[in-house]
């Protein structure tokens, strides 16, 4: 043994290496692939938003925040989900600025999991979840998704049946990556029923939540008094406003929730950084930049699947998100890793295999694009998968 080998400690996540998101991405700039793999637009948020930011500094807005986030924006947080979803969270108790909507789901574990506790996870999922249940000592419960000819859905029976007195939490994302599925107000109330007597707390990432398509609505689970009493809400700026790299978010919870919230948060973080905030909070005085982002985001999706429609790739139902998922099954039988790397190395288009999202790789041949991209970007990729 090495003398560096003597100190490497024992992992607590000797399963985990580099994420498909960077191994694609990686590939995609190595063969100068058009990249719809990793989840990030590639064009610029509004201006007026960096501006916002940049005025905060020379304003001096540069010391420490309080730890729960900047008033100001708490208070347009609790204002926007008033106004959209009626739920009246209190701007001092139940609302706390994150580091992105990641560091949320892992300050939330780690609050209420205890060694041994089962948290259900609905499996395809994001890949940070497991893990973060795995460093709160938790143990994951997969259950999942079906697909059928009208897309994924979360068979209730089995959520029901995997509950057990050792059920301490329940993971949700809606809209859902990587599946573009959304809960609708048939699923929000079987799950009220399996929940109703049970002390089962719910994770609700509703990251996506300002993308909803074709005139539906957002079910938020604050829209939900019975549901909100037991939930963890997460919601992400960076996707709501283009601004992915600047990794700011929030959580709300009733308040007894997000007191035990806080305990972990300030120990993890304790705060988020000033003028990100101070910007946020002024430019969410304008509502218009999320309540037009369904719009803009179906434009782009309904870009890219007309430019699709007559390729060997079946579409899958996209009701949410800013993600397409397609079946190549008639295309090829490689793996799903396979035929994402052959698709970047040959086709020139980076995809995610769908099979990341399973924590046991479940095949399904099945891969996702990400169409938050300029419509050129999506016309040029659309090109060299309509070659297939």
């Amino acid at each position: 043994m090495t003398t560096t080998a003597r100190f490497v400690p024992v992992s607590k996540l000797p399963e985990v290496g580099t994420t498909i998101f960077s191994v694609m991405s990686a590939l995609a700039t190595e063969k100068k692939a058009v990249n719809l793999g990793q989840g990030f637009p590639d064009f610029s948020c509004d201006p007026a938003l960096p501006a916002l930011v940049a005025q905060a500094m020379t304003d001096n807005y540069n010391q420490y925040p309080p730890m729960p986030g900047m008033p100001q924006l708490r208070g347009q947080i609790a204002t926007k989900i008033k106004n959209i979803y009626g739920h009246a969270y209190d701007v001092n108790t139940e609302i706390t600025v994150t580091a992105g909507a990641t560091q949320g789901i892992l300050t939330i574990l780690l609050a209420c999991v205890h060694a041994g506790d089962e948290v259900i996870v609905i499996e395809p999922a994001y890949d940070s979840y497991v893990s973060s249940i795995k460093l709160a000592g938790g143990v994951p419960v997969f259950v999942s998704m079906e697909l059928g000819a009208d897309g994924y859905a979360i068979p209730w029976d089995k959520v029901k049946a995997s509950i057990t007195d050792k059920t301490r939490l329940l993971m949700l994302n809606s809209p859902h990556n990587p599946t573009g599925s959304v809960l609708s107000v048939d699923d929000i109330a079987t799950l009220t029923d399996i929940v109703r007597d049970t002390k089962v707390l719910i994770a609700s990432d509703e990251v996506y939540e300002h993308m909803v398509f074709d005139g539906q609505r957002h079910e938020s689970l604050s829209r939900y008094p019975e549901l909100a009493e037991r939930s963890f809400i997460i919601s992400s700026f960076g996707k709501t406003y283009h601004v992915t790299g600047w990794k700011v978010g929030y959580v709300t919870a009733p308040a007894a929730l997000m007191a035990e919230f806080r305990k972990v948060h300030q120990y993890n973080v304790f705060t988020v950084n000033t003028p990100m905030q101070v910007g946020l909070a002024q430019f969410m005085s304008k509502p218009a930049p999320y309540l037009e982002l369904s719009d803009f985001y179906q434009k782009k999706r309904d870009l890219f699947r007309a430019g699709l429609a007559n390729s060997r790739l079946r579409l899958l139902p996209c009701a949410g998100t800013y993600f397409q998922s397609v079946d190549y099954s008639t295309i090829s039988d490689k793996t799903e890793l396979e035929f994402a790397r052959w698709l970047t190395t040959e086709i020139g288009v980076a995809a995610i295999p769908v099979s990341a999202f399973y924590q046991q790789g479940k095949e399904s041949g099945i891969v996702r694009f990400c169409f938050a991209k300029q419509d050129a970007t999506l016309q040029d990729a659309l090109q060299r998968l309509q070659s297939i």
